[in-house]
């Protein structure tokens, strides 16, 4: 009675809980981490498996590795959710693993923890004790760095394997096996959906093992429920599709970097995909419009220093003009700037003289270049033997001291020979070499 209503359950689960790869051998995509000679696979087939830490995108396989881990090792498996679970969840789960580790025979656990980086640091530590000791066999899922959200003493007792997002054609092959298998799939409903639908669901998922078998039971009982396979009914399912973007996570950081390094890199076709990419992921507009600014100020320079200019220009622009039209206006200012002569000369020299200030504390102000507003103060010698340089010939007072003492002859700017700072560059090494022939008087 009890495999009849196991087997009703299993017939109306979702299709990506039926499909889910009850072996090794059913998972797609993740060769780098499951191929023969891989770390992990040597580690289930040895029985040794060490405690871990999955770190990918969603729907690339983590809980399904965990179980298959689990079945693998004739473990128990026990889970936990960090969005809902707290300390008092976790020293139960321990009871229950200590009563398996001490019963006749001894029988191991896994531990496994979705989205482990949502527990804090007190959540953290509590496991540290039992995966110490080996009452548990830890295994974690994340969509995060673990270097940024997991405690250094946890991190350091887990074996991080990261997950990569699945290509079209895993996916494709993971929908075929789904309209095709006899005990898990589609059945009769399936029909054989055309294969251009497979291709633009595959495409669609993005990577999303989970989100493409969402799509694809659901595009299957919309042509059944309609009586044909119209092409208008896989638009309406579809729609605009979406990408995976993180607001607050680790892809946003990799795409802003990406969209940085482009620039200064000087390829505006990368520059171009990776704005239009995290545009499309619903990243705030101003956002990229601040961050194209500083592109200008830290990696152009006075190289050009029109990029500042335009980009101020293009972000009122968009302020003006809002979305979509005003991100035209950011899109040349991101263009020009991966074309534009490239300088961080002023971003180093700014940098240096931070250093330096830090270093040698509250250096005096020479005498002779300070303010002398009353006779006391003149009397003091302040101001005494400063030159006007517009009194001086070419406009320059020659060798006249304006850095401290103790800072005489350092030199923190030097110009690039790229764009503006050719000539910039030319002109200070002639007042250079003119302050270093002329002494001052």
């Amino acid at each position: 009675m009890r495999e009849r209503a196991d087997a009703v359950l299993n017939a109306h689960a979702p299709l990506a809980e039926r499909m889910r790869p009850r072996t090794l051998d059913e998972v797609v995509g993740q060769a780098h981490v499951l191929g023969p000679g891989s770390p992990l696979r040597v580690a289930m087939e040895s029985g040794r498996i060490p405690s871990i830490v999955f770190w990918g995108p969603p729907g690339v396989g983590k809980t399904t590795l965990a179980r298959l881990i689990a079945n693998h090792s004739d473990a128990q498996f026990l889970t936990l959710s960090a969005v809902m679970a707290g300390v008092k969840d976790i020293r139960e789960a321990m009871i229950n693993a200590q009563m398996e580790r001490n019963a006749k025979p001894p029988r191991r656990t896994v531990l496994f923890i979705d989205e482990i980086h949502r527990f804090n640091k007190s959540q953290q530590d509590a496991l540290l004790p039992y995966v110490e000791d080996g009452t548990v066999t830890l295994i974690g899922a994340t969509t995060e760095n673990p270097s940024f959200e997991l405690n250094g003493a946890l991190l350091s007792r887990l074996r991080v394997f990261v997950l990569r997002s699945l290509d079209a054609d895993a996916i494709s092959a993971l929908l075929k096996r789904a309209l095709t298998d006899p005990e898990r799939g589609m059945g009769e409903a399936a029909d054989a959906l055309p294969e251009a639908w497979i291709e633009r669901i595959a495409d669609s998922a993005d990577g999303d093992a989970r989100r493409a078998l969402i799509l694809l039971e659901t595009a299957v009982e919309l042509s059944r429920a309609a009586g044909k396979k119209d092409d208008a009914l896989l638009d309406q399912l579809i729609g605009r599709g979406l990408r995976r973007f993180d607001k607050q996570g680790e892809n946003f950081y990799d795409q802003i970097s990406a969209l940085h390094k482009s620039v200064r890199g000087s390829d505006p076709d990368a520059a171009l995909y990776w704005f239009a990419r995290m545009l499309d992921g619903g990243v705030d507009p101003g956002y990229l419009a601040r961050r194209v600014l500083r592109m200008s100020v830290e990696d152009i320079g006075l190289a050009d220093p029109r990029a500042q200019a335009m980009c101020i220009s293009a972000w009122d622009t968009y302020e003006r003009l809002g979305s979509p039209e005003g991100e035209l206006a950011l899109a040349q200012a991101v263009v020009y700037l991966a074309v534009a002569p490239k300088s961080n000369a002023v971003y180093r020299a700014y940098k240096n003289v931070r250093a330096a200030v830090e270093k040698h504390g509250s250096l005096e102000v020479p005498m002779h270049i300070r303010n002398a507003p009353t006779k006391l103060m003149k009397g003091l010698g302040y101001g005494d033997g400063y030159r006007y340089d517009h009194d001086e010939a070419d406009g320059v007072a020659a060798g006249q001291q304006f850095l401290p003492d103790a800072l005489i002859g350092t030199e923190f700017y030097s110009p690039v020979p790229r764009g503006l700072e050719i000539k910039i560059g030319e002109r200070l090494a002639q007042l250079r070499a003119v302050s270093r022939q002329k002494p001052a008087r």
